[in-house]
């Protein structure tokens, strides 16, 4: 599973997998690029950290839901 964050930059924000170079979508607010997520990850498996302005992680989501380790039994 690839491991994405959605971070703020100095221009707006980014998502940007990790290791990665250069960012994967960028945007001028972080609403616009979490709305971006669901059509760039479809037919993939990742988890996305989605960063609060101050850099704290707020929420993680994982695509497709069906992948997410949280619903297994365990």
């Amino acid at each position: 599973m690839d491991n994405y964050h959605v971070s703020p930059t100095s221009n707006g924000w980014e998502l940007k997998k990790v290791g990665a170079d250069r960012a994967s979508k960028r945007a001028a607010t972080k609403l616009e690029v979490v709305s971006m997520l669901p059509d760039f990850f479809e037919g993939k498996t990742a988890s996305v950290k989605i960063h609060k302005a101050d850099g704290t992680i707020e929420e993680e989501r994982t695509y497709p839901r069906s992948a997410d380790p949280r619903r297994t039994k365990g």
